[in-house]
């Protein structure tokens, strides 16, 4: 049973059996709501497509989380949340639905096409929260999504209606000033001052009296409840009646509820401290969560010095101006809900200080794109991809800023994030960032060698080898030290290995491997190729004891993403040298070290080696059960196999096998329940040792 929210005195965190999908927690109790609920789960049930209207602060948000969750049994392809708040560029609007997803789809496809062609089969709930600022780009992915997905549902949040023919709109009223508003006000007050009664009438007729001042929008009750801290109910209605008589005419109810929430968050600034507001407006330039660190980066100067920014922080966020949980790296992450930020951006604005601002967080973030670059090759490389991970709304900001003021700084910050473009499965993402700021800098440059590579491993991926062959060539042919040679060595190389031309692939990289020592990310990915090459050719006893070197430098090191390549070189010399147990070992290994870094091409190559070494033992129903769940996650990549011919022939050969151990009819049957159990708790079992036999259980 998924927990409703059935009348006002629901005022506890909720705590859900699991939802398939991405939904966000709810840090905070929900109040009210019950017959909003009911409606729009009758509305989901009719129609594809309901977009939740109305002001900011309304609690459009909330609302669709709950609904959402309320209703996730009734999508079997699971529940998918996609915040655009962050968003300012249309043109990602598709790859970042595609993340929500964890669609890394590798191919020359659109964004869009990858996803139609993802969602045609399943039937999820997609809910894109806070669609206004993006209007016209959302209504035509949306539009393009439900012609070619039939068993997809969107529902969306935004300031106003999407204007899609199929589009059902449910406008958002704010709380009943008498029941709800009050239930939400009272909590907010209790949990501001503990053990705060509302039993002598005076003090419950002040209460009253603040949420019919405020309307009974939520995030303006809310700003209020937090100033309890400070002043008696009677005082904060005092003080609203004083600072609302602006708001008597209410000719016009819709443009009421937005000055009256425009006057709350202005009344709230006004009662910030004048270091307060200052912060304020500096930390709204954040498109994601910050930290206390970033905060003293982006928000100290001139009267607010770095060591006064943690009190003055703390300030805001007992105003709740500032939200603050704890994130997945166990760090304090603060937040600003959008329109909280918008306040921000205009008075930052107003005081002109926006492009000081902005320079000061493209900045950072090009700073932590240098020592990310220069620790991913190490034991911190899980770290930062996490940190990676949650600070990506902010550099993509960051990107964007220097892409209109600082060309050379924008290639230099592109290049340097190359890693989170093709080891973290982002080769469409970076290779617009990358062609966009090579556009800019199109001479000779200091930054030029590392970005037209990392462009090239981009197309290399996406199997666009003709591409990938044109910049490597033009890689090596200008590399100007042994790491950006190396390097280059291993794109131009790639370019021949990747379509079936071995041979030529060792010429180039041999010569630059014998002339280099050391472990660095160039030479890695060469000693990577060259072992490739060598099990192409037949060559595995030599390929698995350079593979094995490789593999313990790595863990000398410790770094996961090249590591768990070097475990597939090993699987696939163990499996050509006809030892199948020991293959899945090693498979297990990849693919374990592959889950850490969610590489979803390398999950997709592992689990076809793992199949292929698991039907080689004579089990052919994993073999078969391992391929559909490797089928599912090479859906998710783009095109199967890339169109490697080595990558082609170990699934080929693993699915003759299982075949071979099975019969056709029985194949077809564990192939089918593969796919059905779903990438996630497939690879949860491949990991474990294999799949209870009689059919995998989705929910293992």
């Amino acid at each position: 049973m998924f927990p409703i929210a059935g009348s006002v005195r629901d005022r506890t965190v909720v705590h859900t059996v699991p939802v398939v999908g991405n939904l966000p927690a709810e840090s905070t109790s929900f109040i009210g709501r019950s017959d909003e609920l009911t409606t729009l789960d009758g509305l989901l049930e009719q129609h594809r497509l309901v977009t939740v209207t109305g002001p900011g602060g309304v609690g459009k948000s909330r609302l669709a989380l709950r609904a959402a969750r309320r209703i996730a049994q009734r999508h079997p392809d699971g529940v998918w949340w996609v915040e655009l708040s962050p968003l300012r560029d249309r043109t990602l609007l598709a790859a970042t639905v595609a993340d929500a997803f964890d669609l890394t789809d590798r191919t020359m496809r659109t964004a869009c096409e990858a996803l139609c062609a993802w969602l045609a089969d399943k039937k999820p709930l997609l809910v894109l929260d806070t669609c206004e600022h993006l209007i016209s780009a959302c209504g035509h992915l949306i539009g393009e999504l439900l012609q070619t997905s039939p068993g997809l549902t969107v529902l969306a949040t935004s300031r106003q209606p999407l204007g899609r023919p199929q589009e059902k709109v449910f406008p958002l009223e704010p709380l009943p000033v008498a029941d709800e508003a009050l239930a939400l006000f009272m909590e907010r007050a209790a949990e501001a001052v503990p053990h705060l009664s509302f039993e002598d009438p005076a003090r419950a007729a002040a209460a009253a009296d603040v949420c019919c001042r405020l309307d009974g929008i939520p995030l303006a009750l809310e700003l209020a409840g937090a100033r309890l801290k400070s002043w008696s109910v009677e005082q904060l209605a005092t003080r609203l009646g004083s600072r609302f008589e602006v708001l008597t005419d209410t000719r016009v109810a819709t443009v009421a509820r937005h000055q009256t929430l425009r006057t709350a968050i202005g009344w709230s600034h006004e009662l910030c401290e004048p270091l307060e507001r200052l912060l304020w407006a500096r930390l709204s330039v954040f498109a994601g969560d910050f930290d206390l660190a970033a905060a003293q980066d982006i928000g100290a100067g001139g009267p607010l010095p770095a060591c006064a920014v943690e009190q003055v922080l703390a300030g805001l966020v007992d105003k709740s101006v500032v939200r603050t949980r704890l994130d997945a790296s166990g760090r304090f992450a603060h937040r600003m809900l959008d329109t909280i930020r918008e306040y921000g951006l205009r008075w930052l604005d107003e005081l002109g200080e926006a492009p000081g601002a902005a320079d000061r967080h493209a900045r950072r973030f090009r700073r932590i794109a240098h020592e990310a670059s220069a620790a991913w090759l190490g034991p911190a490389q899980l770290a930062w991809y996490t940190r990676l991970e949650a600070d990506h709304a902010d550099l993509r900001t960051a990107l964007e800023h220097l892409l209109a003021t600082d060309p050379e700084a924008a290639l230099d910050m592109a290049g340097r994030l190359w890693f989170v473009w093709f080891c973290c499965g982002r080769q469409r993402e970076g290779r617009g960032y990358l062609q966009r700021a090579l556009d800019g800098c199109p001479g000779p440059g200091p930054h030029r060698a590392t970005a037209v590579w990392a462009l090239g491993m981009c197309a290399l991926l996406q199997g666009d080898f003709v591409m990938a062959h044109r910049l490597g060539e033009e890689c090596f042919g200008t590399a100007a030290d042994p790491e950006e040679r190396l390097r280059s060595a291993h794109l131009y190389g790639a370019g021949f290995l990747m379509p079936g031309e071995p041979e030529r692939a060792l010429a180039i990289v041999d010569p630059v491997l014998a002339e280099t020592t050391g472990f660095t990310p160039g030479r890695a990915l060469c000693a990577l190729a060259r072992t490739y090459a060598l099990n192409t050719l037949g060559r595995h006893a030599e390929a698995s004891a350079e593979a094995l070197v490789l593999r313990d430098e790595c863990a000398a090191h410790g770094e996961h993403w090249m590591r768990a390549y070097a475990d597939y070189m090993l699987a696939a010399g163990a499996l050509a040298l006809d030892r199948p147990a020991e293959a899945a070992a090693h498979a297990r290994a990849m693919l374990a070290g592959k889950r850490l870094l969610h590489d979803s091409f390398g999950i997709a190559m592992g689990l076809d080696m793992l199949a292929c070494a698991v039907a080689s033992q004579g089990d052919g129903e994993d073999g078969a059960l391992l391929l559909g769940v490797g089928r599912e996650c090479w859906r998710a990549v783009g095109k199967e196999q890339m169109g490697a011919p080595g990558l082609t022939a170990v699934r080929r050969q693993g699915e003759r096998r299982a075949r071979a151990a099975l019969g056709d009819q029985a194949y077809d049957s564990a192939f089918g329940r593969g796919v059905a159990t779903g990438l996630d708790d497939g690879l949860a079992l491949a990991l474990r040792g294999g799949f209870p036999k009689g059919g995998p259980s989705p929910s293992a």
